[in-house]
């Protein structure tokens, strides 16, 4: 079928690849709607631009940024363990005592409500005194690492409730989308790696367990201990290493996740910086009013240096003054003008080039002459008052 593609402009694309075929079928008239942006279709919608500040910052707002939760798991375990073999001393201390205490006193204990709460409260103070101190170690480790990944954040964005959560659709496609694909690769990987490592310390330690029945309890515990923390901080050091690139590899995906696309780009320099086309109509008219209040001042000029066509600047001195004012100053077509307004208002204009060039480079709209300007200008002055003078005394003599 023909197909003539109507814009929202009412012009007209007739698709016409074959010319057989348009013979042959009837002419079909699509209609586009209103809001069809036809430079976003001709860009196309691929992300290829690098995040912005702003997108990066918008993002953190919603509790979009890089945080690995293999690293987070990494340090919690080497909190655990390291506050353990650190205190170990002090634990095996507490629970060795406890226990003997309780074993001791097992032929005398009588079940009563007396006997079973003086148990429990002593369980649970055996465990704050044992069970604290890694639990404040492993909490002071995750928040560490987890202000390292994100910094200082605290977003609701996770928390508010979203019907697309509970759409079904929505579910399997994130169950089955390609970041959870990622995910459980990272895990076979991890449990293959892991596991590797494991087997390669168990296989010479697995034969020596035995000969552990004829050591006496404390020795026994004390080598399993050792054992298991070499066993442990072998196996943190595995994960740690697996944890540091799953970091880099989220930093990696939460870039490609924000990556935008140029017409994006576009609409957020619009919104952030303004409109480039009306910021340049806004610079146009703050220039077109200040030439105009440029030139209400040349005519309070006692003279116009010119180098003749190119340059113009417009001089006043009056006693009192410092030194001479530059009341206007401009090149070409701005230069013409001063000059006309010069001519309408009967102010004299003196050439001279390197004068010329040189104040106009030097002195700013409304700045004085400096020192090394002075004696040209004095002289032109000069000229300019003899000149006035002159002509006021013909004026009085005709």
């Amino acid at each position: 079928m023909r197909c003539t593609l109507i814009f929202p402009q009412q012009s007209a694309l007739l698709v016409n690849r074959d010319k057989e075929l348009e013979k042959s079928l009837p002419l079909a008239t699509c209609h586009l709607p209103l809001n069809f942006d036809l430079q976003r279709f001709a860009e196309g919608g691929d992300k290829t631009e690098e995040p912005t500040d702003k997108k990066r910052r918008d993002a953190r707002k919603k509790g979009q940024v890089a945080k690995s939760q293999e690293l987070n798991a990494a340090f919690v375990l080497l909190a655990g363990f390291f506050v353990i073999k650190v205190l170990w001393e002090y634990i095996y201390g507490n629970i060795a005592g406890y226990s003997a205490y309780i074993f001791s006193n097992l032929a005398t204990f009588s079940i009563s409500t007396e006997s079973i709460t003086e148990l429990f409260l002593g369980i649970m103070m055996l465990l704050a005194k044992t069970a604290f101190p890694i639990m404040l170690g492993i909490l002071i480790f995750a928040l560490g690492i987890n202000f390292f990944q994100v910094g200082l954040m605290i977003s609701t964005e996770k928390l508010e409730p979203k019907l697309d959560n509970l759409n079904p659709i929505n579910g399997f496609g994130r169950i089955f989308s390609k970041r959870s694909l990622v995910e459980l690769l990272k895990s076979l990987f991890k449990i293959l790696v892991i596991g590797f490592f494991l087997y390669l310390y168990l296989k010479d330690e697995i034969p020596f367990m035995p000969y552990f029945i004829y050591y006496d309890l404390p020795h026994s515990l004390a080598e399993i201990a050792d054992k298991i923390f070499v066993m442990a901080f072998q196996v943190i050091g595995v994960i740690m290493v697996l944890a540091v690139a799953d970091y880099a590899y989220q930093t990696w995906q939460t870039t490609q996740d924000l990556m935008m696309t140029k017409q994006e780009v576009k609409d957020e320099y619009k919104q952030t910086e303004g409109d480039p086309q009306i910021k340049g109509k806004i610079k146009q008219k703050q220039r077109q009013m200040a030439m105009s209040r440029m030139m209400q001042e040349v005519p309070k000029a006692d003279v116009i240096v010119t180098n003749p066509t190119h340059l113009a600047v417009a001089l006043l001195y009056q006693p009192g003054m410092t030194a001479p004012v530059v009341l206007a100053k401009g090149q070409d077509l701005v230069a013409q003008r001063i000059k006309e307004v010069a001519r309408e208002n009967n102010i004299m204009i003196v050439e001279n080039k390197p004068l010329a060039r040189a104040l106009y480079d030097a002195v700013e709209v409304g700045g004085t002459v400096p020192n090394e300007l002075y004696k040209g200008v004095a002289e032109i002055l000069a000229y300019v008052y003899r000149i006035k003078k002159k002509n006021v005394n013909q004026s009085r003599a005709a």
